[in-house]
């Protein structure tokens, strides 16, 4: 389905046949003759039949300019009967460890790849072991030495899908580290703010969607470091306080390995076997009435989800929104090399001397 978010815009077309009239008032040629019988039967060149290229050029810019600025877009309705949902934020640690790979069917996954992965198929199912989570509402934090917010709380999955897709291992040494504290701290705030967040994306949802819990899910590969503001008890506590469970889940156990640049002898796959301590995460967890899960793989990590699913259920029920594709841009485009080829013919091929 293709629409327009600003229709009110195409009243600019009016203005096109003013343009046609005062360019034609303006227009002055010719040179006066006492006769223009032999005139007549000179055949016009290519340049004089081209004459009003520039005008129609200007015409084009003005048409392309007003779809643009109406904004066309193509998307479609999506209904979901919704009146409950669960709002969850999603916190992610993408620091350095994250890189630690893991071959899979003939294929390369780092850790974070295979986070993105489950949390891509949790949000919107597989056809398998887990439905998708089209009536929640969720969120996105990632965190290494610094917790910030990559999405916020939303119905809209195919936006928060593209947000995944951009998350990547920290790069910077100075922003690297495990700042688990910071992060559960973060997503207590957006939590405990939900609703106010979704009367801000769409007054008739806010009106209509009923939160019926708040959990955070925690997926990490290590312990806090001590370099964030809180630790993570003291953010489980926060939690605690404003009705948040938190489902922590450790990346850890058999199976991971570096990838290893050697410089004789190529790359080099060195397995590597860290082992969590998950003490600190199962307190945390437990603290606000949640549960700790260690995660040795893929399927294992989708074996958490798949117990989440259960555990924090919601039934659908009606929040009917739109999602949508913008279309203005392939039309501003045009209409910025019609309005330079207009300036470049009329100052050139075109050009009038008066």
């Amino acid at each position: 389905m293709i629409g327009f978010a600003n229709p009110l815009f195409f009243l600019l077309l009016l203005l096109i046949p003013l343009l046609v009239f005062l360019y034609f008032r303006n227009y002055r040629t010719g040179i006066l003759f006492s006769t223009t019988k032999n005139a007549k039967q000179v055949k016009k060149s290519l340049k004089q039949k081209l004459l009003q290229t520039p005008l129609v050029l200007r015409i084009l810019v003005l048409l392309f300019t007003v779809i643009a600025l109406a904004r066309p877009q193509s998307g479609k309705e999506l209904v979901h009967d919704i009146s409950k949902g669960v709002a969850i934020e999603m916190v992610v640690d993408h620091s350095g460890s994250m890189q630690l790979m893991k071959d899979i069917k003939g294929k390369t996954y780092t850790r974070l790849d295979i986070v993105k992965q489950v949390f891509k198929e949790f949000v919107s199912g597989n056809q398998k072991n887990l439905k998708g989570r089209i009536n929640d509402l969720i969120g996105m934090i990632v965190f290494a030495r610094y917790a910030d917010t990559v999405c916020p709380l939303t119905l809209s999955h195919n936006a928060l899908n593209k947000f995944i897709d951009q998350v990547s291992i920290v790069k910077l040494q100075s922003e690297d580290g495990t700042s688990i504290g910071d992060g559960i701290a973060l997503a207590a705030a957006r939590l405990k703010n939900a609703e106010l967040t979704l009367s801000q994306q769409t007054e008739k949802a806010a009106k209509d969607y009923e939160i019926k819990s708040k959990i955070i899910i925690l997926l990490t590969d290590g312990q806090d470091t001590g370099i964030g503001k809180r630790t993570p008890l003291e953010a489980a506590q926060l939690a605690k306080d404003w009705g948040i469970k938190i489902y922590a889940i450790g990346l850890s156990g058999r199976g991971w390995y570096f990838i290893q640049e050697n410089p004789f002898w190529g790359k080099q796959k060195v397995p590597y076997n860290q082992q969590l301590d998950p003490s600190e995460l199962k307190k945390a967890a437990e603290i606000t009435g949640g549960f700790f899960r260690l995660a040795e793989d893929m399927d294992s990590l989708r074996d958490v989800y798949k117990e989440i699913d259960k555990m924090e259920k919601s039934d659908i029920e009606s929040v009917k929104y739109m999602e949508y594709k913008e279309l203005y841009f392939p039309f501003a485009l045009i209409a910025l090399i019609l309005l330079l080829a207009e300036i470049i013919l009329s100052n050139t091929v075109f050009r009038r001397i008066p």
